[in-house]
């Protein structure tokens, strides 16, 4: 996870990432925890941790446990962000 030491989250507070409840007050904190992400340079291979090892839990490369949970329904087999993305384009 070298990755990780670069990540946008490690001058916040790391409870921001992880709610109570995603609804509610919660979901102001998801919103505010994927802006924090929207720029963050190692927001892909932090997606594809939290794909890899089933986070269930938290805001992980931008994305929260629905929508990860999507990801993961939608495409089992799914290659990593990086390598669906063409080179020189995000």
């Amino acid at each position: 996870m070298d990755w990780s030491r670069k990540a946008s989250c490690l001058v916040v507070d790391p409870e921001l990432f992880f709610p109570i409840s995603p609804e509610g007050p919660g979901h102001a904190q998801v919103e505010r925890a994927k802006v924090v992400c929207r720029d963050c340079p190692v927001r892909e291979p932090c997606l594809d941790y939290a794909l890899s090892t089933g986070q269930a839990y938290g805001v992980w490369g931008g994305t929260d446990p629905s929508q990860r949970r999507e990801l993961t329904l939608t495409s089992p087999q799914r290659e990593s962000v990086g390598a669906r993305r063409p080179r020189g384009g995000r």
